[in-house]
């Protein structure tokens, strides 16, 4: 079992920057490919970044070179630094711990709202 926790979402003017972070709990958090979604009403959820246990990135084309991911398996933290953000990045944004269909676990959320 693993819980997740999402912090660090809020308001913040197009072309600034935040920092998301995803707190876990539970064993071998590191065997997990950990990921950040982002959903927007009207819209399926997608994926924003996601980093492997063998610590491969991969992101959404809207977000590369904007974003980055990060992780931190001593402290359990998973990150994600936006930066150059733009109003069409608004949404609740969810961070995902995935090993199979069995163990596949998602925090709350957390809001990111970009608007001047």
């Amino acid at each position: 079992q693993v819980q997740l926790v999402e912090s660090g979402g809020g308001l913040v003017q197009p072309g600034g920057s935040l920092r998301l972070s995803c707190a876990a709990s539970g064993s071998a958090v590191r065997l997990y490919t950990m990921g950040w979604y982002r959903r927007t009403p009207g819209k399926e959820r997608e994926l924003v970044a996601r980093s492997t246990s063998g610590g491969s990135t991969n992101y959404a084309d809207s977000v590369r070179g904007r974003f980055a991911i990060s992780r931190d398996n001593a402290k359990k933290v998973v990150y994600l630094q936006m930066n150059s953000l733009q109003p069409e990045d608004t949404a609740v944004y969810y961070c995902n711990a995935f090993q199979s269909s069995l163990r596949d676990y998602w925090g709350q959320g957390t809001q990111v709202t970009v608007s001047s």
